[in-house]
């Protein structure tokens, strides 16, 4: 008879100790906002509003040669756009020229050092070129970029 309960008191005392861990480990509850009259402080006037940024894509695509030998292997197409601080959109257009100009210097570097070459879409290949054309675009622009975004990449291989 003993033999028949001990399955018994091991699922009751695995059902308390499942309940028991999952109300030490649930996450803390939700505060919520303070009532009318109530002495708590607000947090959110306290806070500025946080402005969502926005995004300038820039006007034409950029068309990188990678070469090999001296002899041009495949084109390299990628469409850019910056994330930039808000109302800021004239000064990027403004200055497209400029930033177009340094941004093709900074891909052809990319290129020639075979960034484009074998798996040219592999994360970390893609975060060295993403911030050496944020640290470029802030030469430009300044503190204006926050970051750069590669919404279009494509090789066509010869």
């Amino acid at each position: 008879m003993l033999g028949k309960l001990i399955p018994v008191f091991l699922a009751l005392a695995g059902l308390g100790i499942g309940i028991g861990g999952g109300l030490f480990l649930r996450p803390p509850p939700e505060q919520t906002a303070p009532e009318e009259g109530n002495d708590a402080p607000d947090l959110a006037e306290d806070a500025e509003p946080e402005v969502p940024p926005e995004y300038v894509k820039l006007n034409n695509q950029f068309v990188v040669p990678v070469m090999d030998k001296g002899r041009v292997i495949s084109l390299v197409i990628l469409s850019l756009s910056l994330e930039i601080s808000p109302g800021l959109s004239q000064d990027v257009y403004a200055r497209e020229p400029k930033l177009r100009d340094a941004f093709l210097q900074v891909l052809f570097d990319h290129a020639n050092a075979g960034g484009f070459q074998g798996s040219f879409t592999d994360g970390s290949n893609l975060i060295f070129l993403r911030k050496a054309l944020l640290e470029t675009a802030q030469k430009v622009l300044g503190e204006t970029v926050r970051d750069i975004l590669i919404s279009d990449i494509a090789r066509q291989d010869s």
